[in-house]
């Protein structure tokens, strides 16, 4: 992506300000890290610009922006509704329309989806919401195929994320699209959350958690270690043995803090490590698995499938095109 990106997020009267914030974050923050690259060009947006919105907690915010900048953007995100099931505003709903007529990306994040399926877009198709409202969606737009259990759905033009944090998930899966892997994990590490996590809104996220900077423990130091070595053959034992504990206590601790096992760990440190190595475009699918410590290619594509629900020939002739942008 050579030219600077539009984002516009729409922000209304008693809005909860996380999602908000996850947006500015991910878009609106500068990225002096990856040097000279384009950023994105953020605009926050309201029905009447200008004016104080009350948000939880207690403050309010001004947009700057009208909706009918929404028409001109690259990227819309709408990260809630004033009220899940409710009407939504008529203006806001042809504001989208029209952004997607123009060729726009729409986005939702958590209730936001209803602002999405009341466009009509989503008819026929897949998408999600935090599952206190996944009902809801359902019986209010019952053409929409609403998949209560996923972080997030991506149609292509339209995108769904569930509660607030996946929001950050799918904002991370934008980044990865529009600038490879590589810039998507240095957002999230500036983030300090995983790239991508496995699982979904109704249960716990089996997460690829790197260690916090500073923290000095076995489990810690078994994961520094590990990472540096995942082209090579990685075991339970080698890894309670740099964290100075016994196999048992070291499963024990580990999965207590990462929310998985050791080895679910390392295979999906190994597939986030395959990520860069397939967009460049650069040798095969068993050279990649090789590089990245899978005993075979078979291997390597049970697991790449399972955790990106595509396999690595996809996602390479999807993302090598982005990374050479």
């Amino acid at each position: 992506m050579v030219e600077k990106h539009t984002v516009a997020v729409v922000a209304y009267d008693g809005m909860a300000p996380f999602e908000l914030g996850v947006v500015v974050e991910v878009f609106g923050l500068a990225r002096p890290e990856l040097g000279e690259r384009p950023w994105y060009e953020l605009k926050v947006c309201a029905q009447e610009p200008g004016r104080q919105l009350r948000v939880v907690g207690g403050f309010s915010v001004r947009a700057e922006h009208g909706l009918d900048v929404l028409a001109s953007a690259d990227t819309v995100i709408v990260p809630g509704v004033a009220e899940a099931g409710g009407e939504v505003p008529a203006a806001l709903v042809d504001a989208l329309l029209r952004a997607h007529e123009r060729g726009a990306r729409l986005v939702s994040i958590c209730s936001g989806a209803f602002a999405l399926a009341a466009t009509g877009l989503l008819d026929g198709r897949r998408a999600t919401t935090h599952w206190r409202y996944a009902r809801a969606l359902a019986e209010r737009h019952p053409r929409v195929e609403v998949d209560p259990d996923v972080l997030y759905v991506d149609n292509g033009d339209v995108l769904s994320s569930a509660g607030s944090a996946a929001g950050i998930d799918l904002c991370l899966y934008l980044v990865r699209a529009d600038h490879g892997a590589e810039v998507a994990n240095k957002v999230a590490r500036r983030f300090v959350v995983p790239p991508h996590r496995e699982g979904g809104q109704a249960q716990f996220i089996e997460a690829a958690v790197r260690p916090v900077d500073g923290v000095d423990d076995g489990i810690a130091r078994s994961m520094d270690w590990a990472l540096g070595r995942l082209h090579t053959p990685l075991s339970v034992a080698a890894l309670a043995t740099v964290a100075a504990m016994s196999e048992r206590s070291y499963l024990r601790h580990f999965t207590r803090r990462n929310g998985v096992s050791p080895m679910r760990w390392v295979v999906s440190q190994r597939v986030a490590a395959s990520l860069p190595l397939l967009e460049s475009g650069e040798g095969s699918v068993d050279e990649v698995a090789a590089a990245v410590g899978f005993d075979s290619a078979a291997t390597f594509r049970h697991h790449f499938t399972r955790r990106m629900r595509t396999t690595p020939m996809a996602y390479r002739k999807a993302f090598t095109r982005v990374a050479a942008a």
